[in-house]
């Protein structure tokens, strides 16, 4: 599980810290796993490293864990530099577009569909397989 959970402006992502003296970023395989499987599974996480020599940070996305625990810096990263407003916004730019990508995913998937049943699915939604004109109110 990485360092950090963060809630920010609702983008909810998790941030792995690394630093690193030269190329290399070691990430354990259990973290590698978790990213992973995070990732396949519709989560958002990042992985920050800084360059103690240089003082760069490095952000990458929690999916590139495998090919940057191989590769390291080498990655292609999402952002690079020294600046704390351009490295946010680029977080944020990532989590909005992780968003809209998964809400265009569930779009006709049948989540949240009120013909279901599903919670949520207004002031009186149908019961599933109780036959018509049957209702629940929902509080």
């Amino acid at each position: 599980m990485p360092d950090v959970h963060l809630a920010w402006s609702g983008l909810v992502f998790w941030l792995e810290l690394k630093t690193t003296k030269n190329n290399s970023v070691r990430l354990s395989p259990q973290q590698i796993a978790w990213n992973t499987a995070y990732s396949r599974n519709g989560g958002l996480s990042f992985i920050l490293v800084k360059h103690l020599s240089s003082g760069d940070l490095i952000l990458f996305e929690g999916a590139q864990s495998l090919e940057i625990g191989r590769n390291g810096l080498r990655t292609e990263a999402l952002f690079r530099g020294s600046g704390f407003g351009d490295l946010w916004n680029r977080v944020r730019e990532t989590g909005v577009g992780h968003l809209e990508s998964v809400l265009s995913g569930l779009r006709g998937s049948g989540f949240g569909d009120p013909a279901l049943g599903e919670p949520g699915a207004g002031a009186r939604a149908p019961v599933p397989g109780a036959g018509p004109g049957l209702e629940v109110e929902e509080a």
